[in-house]
């Protein structure tokens, strides 16, 4: 399993399995869905780069949930934005295909106004991760 799947995997499985959701979302997507109404979260394309070591392969991931929200109210998007956060540090340290996560850290959260189309919330984390020797 490549570190883009793993991540993305478990950020999908944290991110559904998180019952606590302040507002029920209409569904967790990888790409904006063609039908699905608001609110929804959108698990953005991460950005990896090389943290490896001597003797581990490892990567730097920059994450990025959207959470999508119809109307101009922020309170809602802030509400669920806070959920992200916290289903993201729960996540397990231990991932698909030998994967890991070392570290984790939220590095931002924005909410930006789109106009007549709503409001999104963006949630944003490091995570560090190192794949086990076989």
């Amino acid at each position: 399993m490549s570190p883009q799947e793993a991540i993305t995997a478990a950020m999908r499985t944290a991110l559904t399995a998180m019952g606590a959701l302040s507002t029920p979302v209409n569904g967790v997507f990888d790409a904006p869905p063609p039908r699905a109404a608001r609110p929804y979260l959108q698990v953005d394309e991460a950005m990896l780069t090389d943290w490896s070591t001597k003797d581990q392969d490892g990567r730097e991931v920059r994450t990025s949930v959207l959470v999508r929200d119809a109307g101009p109210s922020r309170q809602r998007v802030r509400a669920l934005a806070a959920d992200v956060e916290a289903a993201i540090a729960a996540m397990p340290a231990a991932l698909g295909g030998g994967w890991r996560i070392v570290s984790r850290v939220l590095v931002r959260t924005r909410v930006v106004d789109g106009g007549t189309s709503g409001v999104t919330a963006v949630v944003e984390h490091r995570v560090r991760m190192l794949r086990t020797p076989t």
